[in-house]
Protein backbone atom coordinates (compact mmCIF):
# COMPACT_ATOMS: atom_id res chain seq x y z
CA UNK A 1 0.00 0.00 0.00
CA UNK A 2 1.29 3.01 -1.10
CA UNK A 3 1.77 5.99 1.58
CA UNK A 4 0.08 9.02 1.27
CA UNK A 5 2.40 12.41 2.46
CA UNK A 6 0.80 15.14 1.39
CA UNK A 7 -3.09 15.13 0.89
CA UNK A 8 -5.32 18.23 0.34
CA UNK A 9 -9.16 17.58 -0.08
CA UNK A 10 -11.34 20.41 -1.84
CA UNK A 11 -8.54 23.13 0.18
CA UNK A 12 -9.88 26.46 -0.66
CA UNK A 13 -8.56 29.88 0.99
CA UNK A 14 -9.84 33.51 0.21
CA UNK A 15 -7.99 36.65 1.48
CA UNK A 16 -10.92 39.02 1.77
CA UNK A 17 -13.27 38.51 -1.24
CA UNK A 18 -9.66 37.57 -3.27
CA UNK A 19 -9.08 33.90 -4.38
CA UNK A 20 -5.95 32.09 -3.37
CA UNK A 21 -7.19 28.74 -3.99
CA UNK A 22 -10.29 26.94 -4.46
CA UNK A 23 -11.33 23.12 -3.98
CA UNK A 24 -7.95 22.06 -4.47
CA UNK A 25 -7.86 18.33 -4.35
CA UNK A 26 -4.52 16.41 -4.58
CA UNK A 27 -2.37 13.96 -3.19
CA UNK A 28 1.76 13.52 -2.88
CA UNK A 29 2.99 9.25 -2.60
CA UNK A 30 6.04 8.61 -0.58
CA UNK A 31 8.81 8.89 -2.30
CA UNK A 32 7.92 10.74 -5.54
CA UNK A 33 9.03 13.94 -7.13
CA UNK A 34 5.86 15.92 -7.46
CA UNK A 35 5.69 18.83 -9.55
CA UNK A 36 2.97 21.72 -8.35
CA UNK A 37 3.47 24.19 -11.82
CA UNK A 38 1.80 27.15 -12.61
CA UNK A 39 2.03 30.64 -13.45
CA UNK A 40 3.31 33.39 -11.06
CA UNK A 41 -0.47 34.34 -8.39
CA UNK A 42 -1.79 30.84 -10.09
CA UNK A 43 -2.21 29.90 -5.96
CA UNK A 44 0.87 27.79 -5.66
CA UNK A 45 2.47 29.34 -2.48
CA UNK A 46 -0.90 29.42 -1.05
CA UNK A 47 -1.22 26.39 -1.23
CA UNK A 48 2.27 25.88 1.01
CA UNK A 49 1.78 27.86 3.35
CA UNK A 50 -1.88 26.12 3.99
CA UNK A 51 0.32 22.82 4.38
CA UNK A 52 2.74 24.66 7.12
CA UNK A 53 -0.07 26.57 8.80
CA UNK A 54 1.37 29.72 8.12
CA UNK A 55 -2.22 30.90 6.96
CA UNK A 56 -5.52 29.40 8.05
CA UNK A 57 -8.25 27.47 5.04
CA UNK A 58 -11.46 29.18 4.54
CA UNK A 59 -12.62 25.47 4.06
CA UNK A 60 -11.51 22.66 2.85
CA UNK A 61 -8.83 20.14 4.74
CA UNK A 62 -4.88 19.38 4.95
CA UNK A 63 -2.60 17.04 5.91
CA UNK A 64 0.86 16.25 6.07
CA UNK A 65 1.88 12.89 6.90
CA UNK A 66 -1.64 11.92 8.23
CA UNK A 67 -1.29 14.95 10.25
CA UNK A 68 -3.54 18.00 10.41
CA UNK A 69 -0.99 20.77 10.24
CA UNK A 70 -3.54 22.92 12.01
CA UNK A 71 -3.61 20.41 15.34
CA UNK A 72 0.24 19.65 15.07
CA UNK A 73 2.34 21.44 13.26
CA UNK A 74 5.31 21.15 15.31
CA UNK A 75 5.13 17.39 14.88
CA UNK A 76 5.32 17.84 10.89
CA UNK A 77 8.23 20.23 11.08
CA UNK A 78 10.32 17.72 12.66
CA UNK A 79 10.63 15.93 8.94
CA UNK A 80 10.47 18.69 6.69
CA UNK A 81 12.71 20.73 4.59
CA UNK A 82 11.25 24.01 3.96
CA UNK A 83 12.62 26.52 1.09
CA UNK A 84 10.10 29.72 0.62
CA UNK A 85 9.57 31.75 -2.77
CA UNK A 86 10.71 34.46 -0.89
CA UNK A 87 13.99 34.21 1.14
CA UNK A 88 14.59 36.12 4.26
CA UNK A 89 17.40 36.07 6.24
CA UNK A 90 19.36 37.93 8.85
CA UNK A 91 21.62 40.64 7.09
CA UNK A 92 24.34 40.68 9.38
CA UNK A 93 25.16 36.77 9.91
CA UNK A 94 27.10 34.69 7.84
CA UNK A 95 25.99 32.03 5.77
CA UNK A 96 28.00 29.89 7.49
CA UNK A 97 26.38 31.60 10.91
CA UNK A 98 22.93 31.16 9.19
CA UNK A 99 23.26 27.64 9.24
CA UNK A 100 24.74 27.07 12.03
CA UNK A 101 21.21 28.83 13.68
CA UNK A 102 19.43 26.91 11.14
CA UNK A 103 20.39 23.81 12.26
CA UNK A 104 19.89 24.19 16.34
CA UNK A 105 16.03 23.64 15.27
CA UNK A 106 17.03 20.19 14.67
CA UNK A 107 18.08 17.67 16.26
CA UNK A 108 20.98 16.29 14.38
CA UNK A 109 23.06 18.04 11.61
CA UNK A 110 25.82 16.16 9.97
CA UNK A 111 28.18 19.14 9.56
CA UNK A 112 30.54 17.45 6.94
CA UNK A 113 26.88 16.67 4.59
CA UNK A 114 26.78 20.85 4.83
CA UNK A 115 29.37 21.67 3.30
CA UNK A 116 29.55 18.72 0.52
CA UNK A 117 26.58 20.88 -0.32
CA UNK A 118 28.23 24.11 -0.02
CA UNK A 119 31.15 22.84 -2.40
CA UNK A 120 28.63 21.46 -4.96
CA UNK A 121 26.36 24.52 -4.74
CA UNK A 122 29.47 26.66 -4.84
CA UNK A 123 28.29 28.68 -2.03
CA UNK A 124 30.01 31.17 0.01
CA UNK A 125 29.76 30.41 3.26
CA UNK A 126 32.20 33.33 4.51
CA UNK A 127 30.24 36.50 3.50
CA UNK A 128 27.52 38.45 5.51
CA UNK A 129 24.29 37.41 3.92
CA UNK A 130 24.01 41.24 3.00
CA UNK A 131 26.94 40.66 0.98
CA UNK A 132 25.49 38.11 -0.99
CA UNK A 133 23.78 38.05 -4.47
CA UNK A 134 20.31 36.83 -4.81
CA UNK A 135 21.94 33.47 -6.48
CA UNK A 136 24.09 33.18 -3.47
CA UNK A 137 21.63 33.86 -1.46
CA UNK A 138 19.24 31.11 -2.23
CA UNK A 139 22.18 28.75 -2.69
CA UNK A 140 22.28 29.25 1.57
CA UNK A 141 18.47 28.93 1.63
CA UNK A 142 18.10 25.58 -0.60
CA UNK A 143 21.42 23.99 1.88
CA UNK A 144 19.34 25.46 5.13
CA UNK A 145 16.51 23.38 3.52
CA UNK A 146 18.51 20.04 3.05
CA UNK A 147 20.42 20.26 5.97
CA UNK A 148 18.47 17.60 7.95
CA UNK A 149 17.99 15.17 5.47
CA UNK A 150 14.03 15.35 5.76
CA UNK A 151 11.37 12.77 5.02
CA UNK A 152 9.94 15.94 2.81
CA UNK A 153 11.15 18.74 0.80
CA UNK A 154 9.16 21.43 -0.17
CA UNK A 155 10.59 23.64 -2.83
CA UNK A 156 9.10 27.21 -3.65
CA UNK A 157 10.56 28.16 -6.75
CA UNK A 158 13.96 26.34 -5.90
CA UNK A 159 16.40 27.41 -8.94
CA UNK A 160 15.45 30.97 -8.56
CA UNK A 161 18.25 33.08 -9.47
CA UNK A 162 20.58 29.96 -9.69
CA UNK A 163 23.03 29.81 -13.26
CA UNK A 164 22.42 26.67 -15.37
CA UNK A 165 26.18 24.68 -14.02
CA UNK A 166 24.68 25.12 -10.78
CA UNK A 167 20.77 24.31 -11.44
CA UNK A 168 22.26 21.17 -12.71
CA UNK A 169 23.91 20.15 -9.95
CA UNK A 170 21.33 21.02 -8.10
CA UNK A 171 18.97 18.71 -10.00
CA UNK A 172 21.82 15.54 -9.29
CA UNK A 173 21.40 16.50 -5.47
CA UNK A 174 17.56 15.91 -5.84
CA UNK A 175 17.79 12.97 -7.17
CA UNK A 176 20.03 11.40 -4.74
CA UNK A 177 17.84 12.81 -2.11
CA UNK A 178 15.00 11.58 -3.98
CA UNK A 179 16.68 7.98 -3.78
CA UNK A 180 17.50 7.61 -0.42
CA UNK A 181 14.10 7.97 0.72
CA UNK A 182 12.77 11.50 0.42
CA UNK A 183 9.47 12.38 -1.24
CA UNK A 184 9.53 16.23 -2.88
CA UNK A 185 7.05 18.89 -3.58
CA UNK A 186 8.17 21.33 -5.95
CA UNK A 187 6.72 24.46 -6.63
CA UNK A 188 7.88 25.82 -10.44
CA UNK A 189 6.59 28.11 -13.09
CA UNK A 190 9.04 26.55 -15.52
CA UNK A 191 7.57 23.20 -17.49
CA UNK A 192 11.11 21.79 -18.43
CA UNK A 193 12.16 22.25 -14.76
CA UNK A 194 9.35 20.32 -13.89
CA UNK A 195 9.28 17.59 -16.68
CA UNK A 196 13.26 17.31 -15.94
CA UNK A 197 12.93 16.36 -12.13
CA UNK A 198 9.24 15.38 -11.94
CA UNK A 199 7.31 12.01 -11.94
CA UNK A 200 4.26 13.53 -11.73
CA UNK A 201 2.93 16.91 -12.14
CA UNK A 202 -0.26 19.18 -11.09
CA UNK A 203 -1.34 22.11 -12.73
CA UNK A 204 -2.95 25.08 -11.18
CA UNK A 205 -4.55 28.50 -12.57
CA UNK A 206 -6.59 31.18 -11.06
CA UNK A 207 -6.51 28.93 -8.16
CA UNK A 208 -8.09 26.41 -9.32
CA UNK A 209 -6.32 22.66 -10.41
CA UNK A 210 -5.92 21.69 -13.87
CA UNK A 211 -5.33 18.44 -13.92
CA UNK A 212 -2.70 15.56 -12.19
CA UNK A 213 -0.71 13.75 -14.98
CA UNK A 214 2.17 11.52 -15.09
CA UNK A 215 5.54 13.28 -16.49
CA UNK A 216 5.95 10.81 -19.08
CA UNK A 217 1.96 10.75 -19.95
CA UNK A 218 2.25 14.55 -19.98
CA UNK A 219 5.18 14.87 -22.25
CA UNK A 220 3.74 11.92 -24.57
CA UNK A 221 0.13 14.56 -25.03
CA UNK A 222 2.79 17.19 -26.01
CA UNK A 223 4.69 15.64 -28.49
CA UNK A 224 1.30 14.31 -30.23
CA UNK A 225 0.57 16.17 -33.69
Amino acid sequence: MVNIIVKTSSLTKYYGKTLGITDLSLEVKEGEIFGFLGPNGAGKSTTIKLLLNFIKPTSGTASVFGIDPETNVIEINKNIGYLPGEVHMYDQLTGNDHLKFQAQLHNEVDWNYVEKLGNRLQADFKKPIKALSHGNKQKIALIGALMSKPKLLILDEPTTGLDPLIQQEFYKILDEVNKAGATIFISSHILPEVERVCDRVAIIRDGKLVLTEEINTLKNKATRP
